[in-house]
């Protein structure tokens, strides 16, 4: 997968412009099972906008994405929640379905900010994911999902998503209670950010579109090959403040847990 700078040299996708990608480029943004380092959910997604104060990137509508689906096949969302996160399990490519996805990203953040559009650019809502924050890599970000979500509306109102994902990942041990304990407190100051309306909701990114010359990037075929660490721009995101939406309306339902 290449990408194309401002200048029109071609260089390998997400290999760094100076210390922060261009847009146009093509990344990965990608998520590790729980507690391990193998990458179960990868999705190519085309940067809009990358600096010191947020990574914007774009899933387009059909875009070759890797999930994680049980062994045998079954979406994860249609395995019972008392087996979800025990039984074994591969990944599989498919695309990406509706209309396609913004994601943002401040440095340090425990959490990402994800924005949906129905059909013709309706605003639908932001969906905030809680994770580990972004660990940047030459070839793109690497995340762990923390299961427990936000829903924003227009009208500024918000609701937990998932809290019984987050409750039986505790119960199946794949949270301590101490982590678990972060990630809640992560969910309180995310509220914060809502209730204030601050960045990014305040920006206007609904009213934000994606360049029609823009490619849907194609899925590398080491799409799960090892963060390198060569970006200069690489941190472990220090404390722990909070993939996906989890809900297959959004698009492919993503899983929180590699075989």
């Amino acid at each position: 997968m290449t990408a194309h700078t401002e200048t029109g040299t071609a260089t390998p996708a997400g290999e760094p412009q100076g210390r922060f990608w261009t847009p146009g480029e093509q990344v990965l943004w990608r998520y590790r099972g729980n507690g391990t380092d193998a990458v179960h959910i990868a999705r190519p997604v085309t940067v809009v906008r990358d600096d010191p104060e947020v990574l914007a990137v774009w899933m387009a509508p059909n875009t070759p994405v890797v999930r994680p689906v049980i062994a045998d096949g079954t979406p994860v969302h249609r395995e019972p929640l008392a087996t979800r996160y025990v039984k074994p399990r591969t990944t599989r490519v498919e695309k990406w379905w509706g209309a396609g996805v913004l994601k943002l990203a401040r440095p340090g953040d425990p959490w990402s900010v994800w924005l949906f559009w129905d059909q013709e650019w309706r605003f639908r809502s932001w969906y905030v994911n809680l994770e580990e924050p972004l660990r940047r890599w030459s070839g793109g970000v690497d995340s762990e999902d923390h299961f427990l979500d936000i829903s924003v509306h227009q009208d500024r109102s918000w609701r937990w998503l998932d809290e019984d994902e987050f409750a039986q990942a505790q119960a199946d041990g794949l949270m301590t209670a101490a982590l678990a304990a972060r990630v809640r407190q992560a969910g309180l100051r995310a509220i914060g950010v809502i209730r204030a309306w601050g960045p990014p909701f305040s920006d206007h990114w609904q009213d934000w579109r994606p360049d029609p010359r823009w490619p849907v990037p194609a899925l590398p075929a080491d799409w799960d090959r090892p963060a390198d660490g060569s970006d200069p721009l690489a941190h472990d995101g220090g404390e722990q403040r909070s993939d996906d939406p989890s809900d297959g309306r959004f698009g492919v339902r993503p899983a929180r847990r590699s075989a």
